[in-house]
């Protein structure tokens, strides 16, 4: 966050008496000064950049959870490499070493209403600009759906067909990544007033295919649980049932759970369903009207071949505009453009 520059360059320090006698602010004055700043103002126009993060989720050369096995445990010559669930080898310097996050404002946004922020977790396969940007069309979606919302995606593994976390695993870290994007989101704004508000702004976790892993360690050990307002996931759920259904039974009076799938996840889905009746939570299995605190929602969409295009093509067209425009009480002031 910049700063502004020090006075500087004084040749005689006071005296004590001039010290005693010189007039301080008042009160009034103070407030005189903040009331001739200019107010917040919805964004004009649509903003977005890529922004290389410290608290991105590669590299990452920790161990892989729940085993005393390192992630790059291929080495050939200098270079370092991981080995994926399929037996494909992953090079580090190809594929975990992209910090970029993508970082979005909607045209609309307004600083001085209710917010909220999106973190949004890409799948196997995929880079920031080709798929999430172009293919998935989620700046675009979140325009329109008319919340008032700032977007972050984080890089995860790029363009390799691979689910790992990398530093989502670590104990905090997620709490440590929105803490960054709140203040990188203020920078693109162009108003540091606007960071407090987005520090204290409630997060929602979306998450397509592979970026389950990484929502599944944000909510059991990222250290931000009391901020997050719900979870989308769009044929998402492939494992770590568990992470979500014990998330859910603690944080239920705050927030929601919608899942949307098709036959490739039904099993975990199922799974989910399960352990939640297990502690006697209702889980709805039609898109419900709103995405309020304490709604779980699970929706059977289909053939596993909708998977490749399910955040533009699911129950309905353009999803994620959908579910996300079912969220009360953030409605942006100002509707966003059709494009972004």
């Amino acid at each position: 966050m910049k700063r502004r520059a020090l006075l500087a360059g004084l040749l005689l320090m006071p005296t004590a008496a001039h010290a005693r006698t010189t007039k301080q602010p008042t009160k009034a004055a103070t407030r005189k000064v903040a009331a001739a700043a200019p107010p917040l103002q919805p964004v004009k126009e649509a903003k977005s950049q890529l922004v290389a993060f410290n608290t991105s989720a590669f590299p990452y050369r920790g161990l892989m959870p729940k085993t005393n096995k390192p992630f790059l445990d291929v080495r050939d010559g200098k270079r370092r490499g991981h080995t994926s669930l399929r037996g494909n080898v992953y090079w580090e310097d190809a594929a975990y070493s992209d910090r970029r996050s993508l970082l979005y404002l909607p045209a609309g946004f307004d600083p001085t209403l209710p917010s909220l922020l999106v973190l949004y977790l890409h799948g196997q396969g995929a880079t920031l600009e080709r798929d999430v940007m172009v293919r998935q069309a989620v700046p675009q979606q979140l325009a329109e759906s008319g919340l008032n919302a700032a977007l972050v995606a984080p890089q995860l593994a790029f363009d390799a067909g691979d689910s790992s976390a990398g530093n989502f695993w670590k104990l905090g870290h997620f709490a440590a990544y929105i803490d960054e994007a709140a203040e990188r989101l203020m920078r693109l704004h162009g108003d540091r007033r606007v960071g407090p508000r987005l520090n204290a702004a409630p997060v929602l976790i979306v998450s397509y295919s592979g970026g389950y892993v990484s929502a599944a360690y944000a909510l059991a050990r990222g250290g931000a649980g009391h901020r997050l307002k719900g979870v989308i996931l769009m044929d998402s759920l492939y494992g770590d049932e568990d992470k979500f259904a014990a998330w859910f039974a603690l944080r239920r009076k705050q927030a929601f759970l919608f899942s949307a799938f098709t036959e490739s996840t039904r099993e975990e889905n199922g799974t989910l369903k399960g352990l939640l009746a297990k502690r006697r939570i209702a889980v709805a299995t039609k898109v419900p009207a709103a995405l309020t605190p304490g709604t779980v929602a699970m929706v059977d969409c289909g053939h596993w071949e909708m998977h490749g295009n399910f955040v533009t093509q699911a129950w309905t067209a353009d999803p994620l505009r959908h579910a996300l425009a079912t969220i009360p009480g953030y409605p942006r002031g100002v509707r966003g453009k059709k494009s972004a």
